[in-house]
């Protein structure tokens, strides 16, 4: 692999979050704009920048400046269904759902498949990138002039519970885990429909004979991809921001939680607190790896890991942006309570609003800056 190895770059979930990833790639990019990322790797909302990426047939610069041009425009209606009567329908549905817990009586009617219908974000996956048949054919022409080795999406398959990686180009190194499978494979839109698909909130995708959702669900380790894939050196852009002590220890709401509340810590549980928690077991085993011989190492080595994260709370950003929402969304949001909290993180996770993704993508180039020359020892 040569004297440095392998570069990937690890793009984790986070929703609307994922704004700030293309913002650090656009940072990057004005001061490395020939960087390439040999491995990919996307799950979750990531795996929207993890294809594009991958796909696009020019240099850092051109391709994080494009993709920051998709997500500045982007409102909630280019991402899934919002006219009153779509909504008043869907929770109808969920509310029969309700009932028939209370009465064990079967469900009629048309099946809960999640609370929105996503046509629109496919139809906005289609147009930022081409495709034949689905596929997404930008992959395959990077790869066949070694721009690419391997990029993967992660999804959940809901049939089985197991994590499965889909994974075009380089094979990925099997693992013994039952519930971790990897499958080789052209990958097309509907492979990121399905990494992206946030549980409930958005249908499961059909792929072959099974339904898949949001890969963030039941990951424990998302860097494992990359560096089953090769990689010695990682960039890892996460979207939890990291507050300190006092910050931590400061109530968000008074009284009891509103449903929004229990939202925000499930889905930042699933999402984002992962990923810190891997990269702190490879911090820890990379010094003991190095003390070894290689002979002794049993196929393992040191991995360089690099973690960008956000300087400001993203959640309690998005309550300022709150108001320009659609009124039927508004509504539906307020009504799990947040408007009750300081930091609605829940809600960040949907505010496809043009303004706040611009500034997330604003915070992200800054935070790139900031670190330049840290970030530069890794990827240079």
């Amino acid at each position: 692999m040569g004297e440095r190895g392998d570069l990937a770059i690890v793009l984790s979930g986070g929703g609307a979050r994922a704004a700030y990833q293309v913002g650090v790639l656009r940072g990057l990019a004005r001061h490395l704009p020939e960087t390439r990322f040999p491995i990919v790797i996307g799950v979750s909302a990531g795996a929207i920048n993890a294809a594009f990426l991958a796909a696009h047939p020019g240099n850092l610069f051109e391709a994080a400046d494009e993709l920051a041009n998709l997500w500045a425009n982007l409102r909630v209606e280019n991402i899934f269904r919002l006219d009153t009567p779509f909504l008043s329908r869907n929770l109808l549905n969920w509310l029969r759902w309700a009932t028939r817990l209370g009465s064990g009586a079967p469900l009629l009617g048309p099946e809960i498949r999640g609370l929105v219908d996503t046509g629109p974000l496919r139809d906005t996956i289609s147009r930022a990138s081409a495709t034949v048949d689905g596929e997404i054919i930008g992959i395959a022409r990077n790869l066949e002039r070694e721009r690419l080795k391997a990029i993967a999406l992660i999804t959940l398959n809901y049939t089985t519970g197991q994590t499965v990686t889909w994974v075009q180009g380089r094979h990925l190194a099997p693992s013994d885990l039952s519930q971790r499978r990897s499958v080789h494979t052209r990958l097309t839109i509907e492979h990121v429909m399905a990494s992206s698909a946030l549980p409930l909130v958005f249908p499961a995708i059909r792929l072959g004979h099974s339904h898949y959702g949001d890969g963030g669900v039941r990951l424990s380790a998302p860097l494992s991809p990359a560096i089953r894939l090769g990689a010695t050196r990682v960039l890892a852009i996460s979207a939890r921001y990291e507050a300190g002590q006092e910050e931590a220890d400061r109530p968000q709401i008074a009284g009891y939680p509103p449903p929004a509340q229990v939202l925000s810590h499930l889905l930042n549980a699933i999402f984002l607190d992962v990923l810190d928690e891997d990269v702190r077991r490879l911090q820890s085993l990379n010094p003991l790896i190095e003390k070894l011989p290689p002979e002794d190492r049993n196929g393992m080595r040191p991995v360089d890991i690099r973690v960008i994260r956000p300087s400001v709370n993203l959640g309690k950003l998005s309550a300022s942006y709150e108001p320009q929402l659609p009124e039927g969304f508004r509504l539906l949001t307020r009504s799990l309570g947040t408007k009750q909290t300081t930091s609605p993180d829940f809600l960040s996770y949907l505010m496809f609003q043009p303004d706040y993704l611009e500034r997330l993508i604003q915070i992200g180039e800054a935070d790139a800056e900031a670190r330049l020359p840290e970030l530069q020892s890794l990827l240079e």
